[in-house]
């Protein structure tokens, strides 16, 4: 089956329904068929074979703001500070394995969600680490923040770990490379200063905002969260993705236009009316059959036969069926 790599819906709206599929034209009882004359008719027509494709779905979180950085900069303990969310935290990589979500609570009354989105590192976008599996999920946030180590404790540098990860989410998403960031320093508390002022003058370069929190004694967190709940509200919601490949299926009923061909004795018949006919057609009743004779003679196939100078024996081919023909 061909992959074609298209999307066909996004289903991030509340009640959204799409129909990806079409499903065949249903079949008919045998009560349809009644008549005055034959009030309890023996055969019924089958329904018609439905679409078949492969698609793959792909589950991304619903968040308004998405943690990113490093492994082990603080990221599920500030999610833990500033929210109910109850992560698995502790001194080593790769820690959290799957995104946590959690909501925080601002002042004024509104909320908003944050999911931790853990397992991006360097060469993530090519699929290293745990990178792909959650890329993703931070194509549904608004804003991002970007959580640095400003402490020198792990022997990284602030201002390549903020460059790496967003080399990643170029290589991954133009898109998504645009999308608001704020630039959150960790570990205040114990800061290099050095260090976070090596990174707070690339925020001056990048014209982004930056602040300096500890999650350990809540040193500037407060600030962070009232100025994160001021800037959602001047983010539209995005629309994630214009579907490539929409499909908007309607029943209509079939067209009664058809074509016949022939060679020697074989009159071949093609037309959506009629193979639709034979595919409800149980060719093993007797009654069926002489309802597909008399559907053939309505739609004027029969007729239409006559003219091309078929006879008696001669072959009729509709889809992969053979019909002797008989006056």
């Amino acid at each position: 089956m061909k992959k074609l790599g298209k999307i066909i819906a996004d289903l991030s709206k509340p009640d959204q329904v799409e129909c990806v599929l079409k499903g065949g034209r249903g079949g008919k009882g045998n009560q349809h068929f009644a008549t005055a004359t034959r009030q309890a008719p023996r055969f019924s027509q089958d329904g018609e074979p439905g679409e078949e494709k492969e698609v793959i779905l792909e589950l991304k979180l619903l968040a308004d703001v998405g943690l990113l950085g490093f492994p082990n900069v603080g990221k599920s303990t500030f999610l833990s500070t500033v929210t109910d969310a109850r992560p698995k935290i502790a001194n080593y990589q790769f820690t959290t394995l799957e995104p946590n979500l959690g909501v925080v609570k601002a002042k004024d009354g509104s909320s908003f969600v944050i999911a931790d989105i853990p397992g991006i590192i360097e060469g993530a976008s090519e699929g290293v680490g745990l990178g792909l599996q959650f890329l993703r999920h931070i194509e549904r946030t608004r804003l991002l923040l970007h959580l640095i180590d400003v402490s020198g404790m792990e022997g990284r540098n602030p201002v390549e770990d903020f460059k790496i990860i967003n080399k990643e989410l170029t290589e991954y998403s133009k898109k998504l490379a645009t999308r608001k960031q704020i630039i959150v320093a960790t570990k205040c508390d114990i800061a290099n200063e050095e260090l976070f002022n090596e990174l707070k003058n690339l925020a001056k370069e990048k014209n982004m905002e930056i602040f300096k929190i500890s999650s350990s004694t809540k040193e500037g967190v407060n600030e962070l969260l009232d100025y994160v709940s001021k800037i959602l509200k001047t983010l539209p919601k995005e629309e994630l993705y214009e579907a490539q490949e929409k499909m908007v299926y309607k029943l209509e009923e079939d067209k009664d236009d058809f074509t016949i061909t022939h060679k020697d004795n074989e009159f071949s018949v093609s037309g959506k009316a009629v193979e639709a006919l034979i595919r409800k057609i149980n060719i093993d009743d007797n009654e069926s059959m002489y309802f597909m004779h008399k559907s053939l003679e309505n739609l004027g196939i029969e007729e239409a036969l006559k003219k091309e100078g078929i006879k008696e024996g001669d072959i009729v081919k509709i889809l992969n069926y053979e019909f002797e023909w008989y006056e």
